[in-house]
Parts: structure tokens; sequence; C-alpha cells
């Protein structure tokens, strides 16, 4: 008996789950057209983590104030920015997935790429990873620093499309790697060759978010200041701040290259409405830089891992000359990180390490 019960055991077959392995960026509109845009920024804007007011007073804002109006101006800066083979940050997201699926492919493991607002959904990625019988997904949402209206938004997105599966994938998400040493690295090694030339002044310009967001990040109720001094440091009571975090990620960077303090900064972009954000406002800081001497400056964009209408058109183009019509002569905006070879590398490491775990 005990024969047929070790022969019965060598019998037995192993299944190991197939796994696969998803990406999720915020989106982008499908052209750089009014009616695209306008679709577009009703998706990402009717969302309650983004525009976390009343629904009655979201509804009213975006019908009566935003989609009447910005959609034709964010259409002509999407013009600006995009390229032959469609919008920069579907580009660069598309050969990065295409890199990291060369990377995994002895592995047998399927890499698809879902955008929260626009096309290819996280349905369809979802329905892709299905049909290769993926039972176990390691998902990485593509924002390195944690706000509820940008990877909280996408961990919601994504349950809703898993929700009512009778067979329930597992989900493995990768956390905000903001601080990593091998996101840190890449974005070191990507900015040498700009840090050589010795620039005035290094500006990290980050994606700004209205206080109110920052507040609600603080699990106390009471280590929120509402002013810079409370961001500076990361420690445990600020360990859920967005803007902590920023500046934390600043500080690594510029640490790598041994910049004094003097010769580096912390801004914010892309505010949105009139309440209060996050400061200091990225064009104000650079009309200050500018008007203080600072002739040549280099910008990091580290809220972003692919170049996208904020840092090609926002920088790159709008901010540049906002530098240089306060008196400044030269703006660079280093490369995001998008598809180079330093960034394949850091993310087959981040997600190699999950997949051991």
């Amino acid at each position: 008996m005990n024969n047929n019960l070790q022969n019965s055991k060598q019998q037995a077959t192993v299944i190991k789950p197939r796994t696969g392995i998803l990406l999720i960026n915020l989106g982008t509109p499908d052209a750089p057209r009014t009616r695209e845009v306008r679709a577009y920024l009703r998706s990402l804007l009717s969302c309650d983590r983004v525009l976390d007011i009343n629904p009655v007073w979201r509804w009213l804002l975006l019908n009566l104030i935003v989609l009447p109006f910005r959609p034709k101006k964010s259409a002509k800066a999407y013009q600006e920015i995009w390229l032959e083979e469609g919008s920069p940050l579907l580009v660069y997201s598309q050969k990065l997935k295409n890199a990291l699926a060369l990377q995994f492919s002895e592995d047998n493991i399927s890499v698809e790429i879902g955008m929260q607002c626009g096309k290819p959904t996280i349905k369809s990625a979802v329905d892709r990873l299905r049909k290769e019988e993926c039972d176990r997904i390691i998902v990485l949402p593509m924002y390195p620093q944690y706000s509820s209206s940008t990877y909280g938004s996408a961990v919601e997105d994504l349950y809703k499309e898993v929700l009512h599966d009778w067979n329930m994938p597992q989900l493995k998400f990768i956390p905000p790697f903001y601080s990593d040493s091998r996101f840190i690295g890449a974005w070191a090694r990507i900015g040498l060759p700009f840090l050589e030339k010795k620039p005035d002044h290094v500006l990290f310009s980050f994606h700004s978010l209205p206080i109110r967001h920052l507040e609600k990040s603080d699990l106390s109720g009471n280590w929120c200041k509402n002013n810079h001094d409370c961001c500076l440091e990361l420690v445990n009571e600020n360990r859920n701040c967005y803007s902590a975090q920023c500046f934390h990620t600043a500080k690594l960077i510029a640490e790598r290259y041994n910049l004094s303090a003097d010769e580096w900064s912390v801004s914010f972009q892309s505010r949105f409405g009139r309440e209060e954000w996050i400061k200091p406002d990225t064009e104000m800081h650079l009309a200050r830089l500018a008007e203080n001497g600072v002739k040549k400056i280099v910008v990091f964009c580290p809220a972003f891992v692919s170049d996208c209408l904020e840092t090609l058109e926002e920088i790159g183009i709008r901010a540049a000359a906002h530098f240089r019509k306060h008196g400044g002569e030269e703006l660079k905006l280093i490369p995001s990180l998008n598809d180079h070879p330093e960034w394949v590398h850091t993310l087959t490491s981040i997600i190699r390490q999950q997949l051991a775990g």
C-alpha cells in the first residue's frame, strides 16, 4: 500500500499558475483633436478620486466650466508634441511593454499595458491576459509616488474589472517605487549627460495636487501643516504623503550627484482650478530663479515615467519660454525614463523580485 501511495504521488501533476504582468498608466486622448480630448478629460475628471468633491458640484464643474472650454486649448497643446506614431505617452508605453516582453519571453510570462483613460483599456489588457490563462497577475501602476488620484485609482479601476470574475485572478501589486534605489539610479544615469554640462541649477518638478489630498492622507489628523516644513523629511507620520514622497525622490537623486542644498530645488506643476494646491508652482518658481540670476537650468520630472503632455509641452515648451521671458537663457528638460535600457533593466529587476517573492 505504501508503494502504491508513493507511486501516486510521483504521478501527481504539478500545476503552476501562469503569470502575467500588467502595466497601468493614466492614458491619453486618441487624437490631438478637441472631440477626443473632451472624451479623455470627461473620463479622467469623472473619477471621484481625482475630483473628490460632491457629485453634483463635479457634474456642474465638468459640464459647465471644464468641458466647454478646456478641450480646445488642450488639443492645441497635444498637437505641439504629437508623434507620427501617436501620443508620446502611448508610443513610449508600448515600446516599454515590448521591451519587457522580450525580457520575460523565456519565462512564458505575458506583458500587457492598460490605460485608465483611453486605449488600450484596462479591460482589454485583462481580457488578453485571461486568454493567455494567466491565474496570477503582477500589477505595476506606473506612478512612482503614491496618491489616491493616481495609484489609488489604478488599483480601484483594476478591481472593478475583475471583481465579478468567476475565477478571480491572484493580483500582486508592486508598491510605489519613489525611493527604490534602482529607480533613483535610472534617473541619475539618464540625467548625467545634462549635469555634466554644469547647469546653474537643477529643478525637480512634480505634478501638483490639491492640499486637501495631502490632508486626507494624514492618518494622524495632526501632522499635515499645509506648508513645506512637514514634507521636507519623510518620516513615519507622513509616509502616505505624496508631497513628502516627492521631496524624498528629489533628495535621493540630488544625492547621487552630490548637489549642495542651494544647487537644486523642488516645485509642482499642472495645477487645475482655483483652490490651493501644493507649492511652489513651477512657473512662478522658474521666474524667481531667473530673476535671481539663474541662466541655465535642467529640469527632472520624476513623477512621470513616460514623456507626455505634462513633460514635453508644459515643461519643455511652455515653462522654457516662461523661464526665458524672466531673464533665463536655457531650460533643458531631461527626457523621462520611457523605454530607455536603464529603465527596462530597472523594471525587469523590480518585477523579478516580486516573482521571487
